[in-house]
């Protein structure tokens, strides 16, 4: 007689023990089953440009659909450079400092994965978007953290110089800023670069959202040049293009920061998929300025929306990029903004993302929630509605 041998499963220690579900997943898995109006993930609810659909159709079916350079097809390397130079004046070298990437994500993880070694510490400004923290654990490092203040959400400056140490090694930048809203001022990179230049370290800056600034100066890393040598840029066409389910986003950095994380790149996703590459540098070649207008759309949106919760119980707070807008809801409720949020999808229909996520430490009584406007009018205009019931 054989007796079948027991096994017993090995321990499982997760690199992430404190990290579950997103709260945009949750929200939206929320949202759809009580079939509430989502304006907490932020993706567009609208078509993107036909043609755009028309040249990756085109691509997709008579083109290239085998792995691009690892660096990504040189024609859209190429229409990068000419997008930063016709925004920002910055001219790139295209061989050597652009790489496309799946995704604002990955070129955001692939940069914290080269630059972050155990007990490196990297800064991050609170409220900070929730894949940056986890990248940094990941990497062994360690987050310190400058606590941005409503309603401006500006940084502190004095704040920032006593969470540096010789121990820095990136300092991660977001703006225009999620989930606030908020947009630093030309002044704010000037007094980032006045605060690191001595120090061995470099700065990553998340611009995703970087053409949708509604104020009369747009800010970008780009335009600091001395800033922009020691700095990693983080740009994404699925927002600039509403084609967030295309994943696919573009570094520019220096040609040094360039080849290390290039070194991580081609071992996460290697490539980018080939034909959406072919039609997006298609695109810009052929409507070199569409990305002009991306602001003017997006103000509409946001000025509709504020518009109609004008005479509701919520404070709007400052949005002047992004396409989130936060409110206060102190007038309305005492329950926590996660409580709050799960009772605004159940008993009023509409899906918000509460923003003390974002936080290490929440602030003391601070009830706001975030709500995204890439939505179609229709779409703002019953969620509005539904909302100033309250």
């Amino acid at each position: 007689m054989t007796t079948t041998p027991s096994f017993t499963s090995p321990i499982l220690l997760s690199k992430l023990p404190a990290t579950g579900v997103t709260i945009f997943s949750r929200m939206s898995a929320l949202a759809n089953e009580k079939g509430a109006i989502n304006l907490s993930q932020g993706f567009p609810d609208f078509p993107p440009d036909p043609r755009l659909l028309e040249r990756a159709s085109q691509a997709l079916l008579t083109g290239n659909n085998q792995y691009s350079p690892m660096t990504g097809l040189p024609l859209l390397r190429e229409a990068i450079a000419g997008l930063i130079a016709r925004h920002y004046g910055r001219s790139v070298h295209v061989a050597d400092e652009i790489t496309v990437t799946s995704g604002a994500s990955e070129a955001i993880f692939d940069a914290i994965t080269a630059l972050i070694k155990p007990g490196d510490e990297v800064v991050l400004f609170d409220p900070a978007y929730d894949l940056y923290e986890p990248a940094v654990t990941l990497a062994g490092g360690v987050c310190k953290r400058v606590t941005l203040t409503a309603p401006s959400f500006r940084p502190d400056w004095y704040a920032f110089l006593e969470v540096l140490s010789d121990k820095t090694r990136l300092v991660l930048i977001n703006t225009p800023h999620n989930p606030t809203g908020s947009c630093w001022l030309a002044e704010d990179l000037e007094q980032l670069w006045q605060a690191v230049q001595h120090h061995d370290l470099y700065v990553l800056s998340d611009e995703v959202y970087e053409f949708i600034q509604f104020n009369d100066e747009v800010v970008s890393v780009h335009k600091h040049p001395e800033l922009a040598q020691r700095s990693i840029v983080v740009s994404s066409f699925g927002k600039s293009f509403h084609l967030t389910g295309w994943k696919v986003g573009y570094v520019v950095a220096p040609a040094n920061l360039t080849a290390e994380l290039r070194k991580v790149h081609q071992y996460v996703t290697f490539c980018t998929a080939t034909p959406l590459q072919q039609a997006l540098a298609e695109h810009l070649l052929a409507l070199p300025e569409e990305s002009a207008g991306l602001a003017g759309f997006y103000r509409q949106k946001r000025d509709l929306l504020r518009n109609a919760l004008a005479n509701s119980r919520f404070h709007l707070l400052p949005c002047d990029g992004t396409y989130f807008q936060l409110l206060d809801y102190s007038d309305i409720s005492d329950l926590d903004d996660v409580a709050f949020c799960e009772w605004l999808i159940d008993e009023i229909g509409v899906a918000a993302i509460p923003i003390s996520v974002f936080y290490q430490t929440p602030p003391d009584n601070q009830r706001v929630i975030r709500l995204c406007f890439a939505k179609a009018d229709d779409t703002l205009m019953e969620a509005a509605q539904r909302l100033s019931a309250l």
